[in-house]
């Protein structure tokens, strides 16, 4: 029986071990792993139609949803605050979307996350002065707040934070209420 070289067995076995640090695939039934597939999937096909509406790279900025009971915040930084181009185009993007959604205009929600998107419909149908968003500079991007007094609204907004949240993986993350983010720029 030939013998393997010692070098190609350990890169397997680190590759093996780092991948099972990662997701352990053990503890998995077949419809968890079949739902891990599709969301992976889905983080995929969200990131490529993104590019189609959101002019800084998605995989250099980290979006982050902290609910709260008016309504929540939404940041996006540059995971490099260096990165003064695209600290910008994230900035220029927040503005214009706060004025499209103002104007009950969620076309680049639906184009990236699908038009079923949980929340989606009920924002599209709020009223004008319903739903207040203000736009403010952070450390590396910016920040949307969203409130209002409309219970209705506000659970449309919770869903829609979610839905963003499983749809950006690993480039999206839960924030608290009344923070900014914690992360260092």
């Amino acid at each position: 029986m030939p013998r393997l070289p010692a070098l190609p067995i350990v890169m397997l076995f680190v590759a093996g071990l780092s991948q099972s640090q990662t997701i352990d695939h053990t503890k998995m039934d077949h419809p968890a792993h079949m739902k891990m597939m599709a969301d992976a999937q889905r983080q995929v096909d969200v990131s490529k139609r993104g590019k189609d509406v959101m002019p800084f790279s998605l995989s250099a900025a980290t979006h982050i949803f902290s609910k709260t009971a008016a309504g929540g915040t939404q940041q996006v930084v540059a995971k490099k605050s260096s990165d003064t181009a695209q600290v910008q185009l994230i900035r220029q993007h927040l503005q214009e979307i706060r004025m499209q959604f103002l104007k009950g205009d969620f076309s680049g929600p639906g184009h990236i996350h699908g038009e079923d998107m949980p929340g989606l419909s009920e924002l599209r149908d709020a009223k004008p002065g319903q739903l207040d968003i203000s736009y403010k500079e952070i450390g590396g991007g910016a920040q949307l707040t969203y409130k209002t007094a409309n219970s209705v609204l506000v659970s449309a907004l919770h869903k829609w934070f979610d839905a963003q949240l499983s749809d950006h993986g690993k480039d999206a993350k839960a924030g608290h209420a009344g923070h900014i983010s914690s992360k260092k720029h």
